[in-house]
């Protein structure tokens, strides 16, 4: 059963997984099904990370992940898992009128459904920030805001990893210079999200996305084509290089200018829009491992989008090769 816990007690688990997105989730439920016992933490109140789905004046957004693709039979077989399961469906095989035979799916009714199947037999503490991990004989603790602490026999963090660096210099792990250089060199582009309620249909030709080639608009999706939102409702992605130059402006400007640049593309006027900001939308490069061992005794493993490839099928790969990691370094 998911749960939503508020003040836990101090306790010691087999493993800490930090972040609910598709790394987390994904590592979280391999480590459960393999008989370890597991508690995800993360600092918000979603599942699910970048693949977010939210609600604005009746309409509901898709504003981060837009989609995902499975390349690996183990990725395609979860996919299938969640269809079976009612939370997930193939949105498309191609955008522009240019269809390419690859499935792309969405979930259902938005894309963070996909994250709430994973969470479903999960024990997931939200709104907890860890604020430094620390090694404590055999176990890792990981400190909290609020002052508690959580001893495991193994962690692995799922945080964009200059987060995950912060966590370990406040609890005093010391990395490798090869290791310290290797994870440095990670970094990640930022997305601003406007996320506008229209007065109409927009007009988008099916299925409902497409990428500009120029412009400051990196991405645009109609959510009412798409079968996310019931009222007609569009998600625009800015550039890196628009978001990296907007990021500390006005945020009701900055969403001018970009529904601006949609309005060629755009039959319907703008009721309300919201702008979102992703810090760390996604990674500019991938490291050429599948996660990054910084402990094998007691296991401490990264994992995330940033090893295994910039899609959501990267995360979830990155997610179950931390936990085999940790498995081969830990068995029970």
């Amino acid at each position: 059963m998911n749960s939503l816990m508020t003040k836990p007690m101090k306790r010691n688990i087999d493993l800490l997984v930090i972040g609910a997105g598709m790394a987390g989730l994904c590592a979280a439920t391999y480590a459960q099904k393999a008989g370890r016992k597991v508690v995800v933490i993360d600092k918000g109140r979603g599942l699910g990370g970048r693949m977010a789905t939210r609600r604005i004046s009746g309409a509901t957004f898709d504003h981060g992940a837009q989609f995902v693709t499975a390349r690996h039979p183990r990725f395609a077989a979860l996919l299938e898992e969640a269809r079976a399961a009612g939370a997930a469906t193939e949105w498309c095989k191609g955008f522009s009128g240019n269809p390419d035979g690859h499935p792309r799916w969405r979930g259902t009714p938005g894309m963070t459904a996909i994250a709430r199947y994973l969470a479903l037999s999960l024990e997931i503490v939200q709104e907890r920030q860890v604020t430094a991990l620390r090694l404590n004989g055999n176990d890792w603790n990981a400190e909290m805001a609020d002052g508690e602490t959580w001893s495991a026999s193994a962690v692995i963090l799922t945080a964009p990893v200059p987060q995950s660096l912060v966590l370990l210099d406040k609890g005093g792990v010391t990395l490798s210079a090869e290791m310290m250089q290797r994870l440095s060199a990670i970094k990640y582009e930022r997305c601003l999200a406007v996320m506008a309620v229209l007065d109409g249909p927009s007009g988008l030709p099916a299925p409902g996305g497409f990428a500009p080639e120029s412009g400051p608009i990196a991405w645009i999706a109609d959510n009412q084509l798409k079968g996310v939102s019931v009222e007609p409702a569009i998600t625009l992605h800015a550039t890196h290089e628009f978001s990296i130059a907007h990021w500390d402006k006005d945020r009701e400007e900055t969403a001018r200018l970009l529904l601006d640049a949609a309005a060629p593309w755009l039959s319907a006027g703008v009721k309300t829009a919201q702008v979102h900001g992703w810090r760390f939308s996604k990674p500019m490069q991938v490291d050429a491992q599948t996660c990054a061992i910084i402990s094998s005794e007691p296991p401490l493993i990264l994992a995330g989008d940033a090893f295994c490839g910039s899609r959501v099928e990267g995360a979830a790969l990155s997610g179950w090769a931390s936990v085999e990691a940790v498995l081969a370094s830990n068995p029970q």
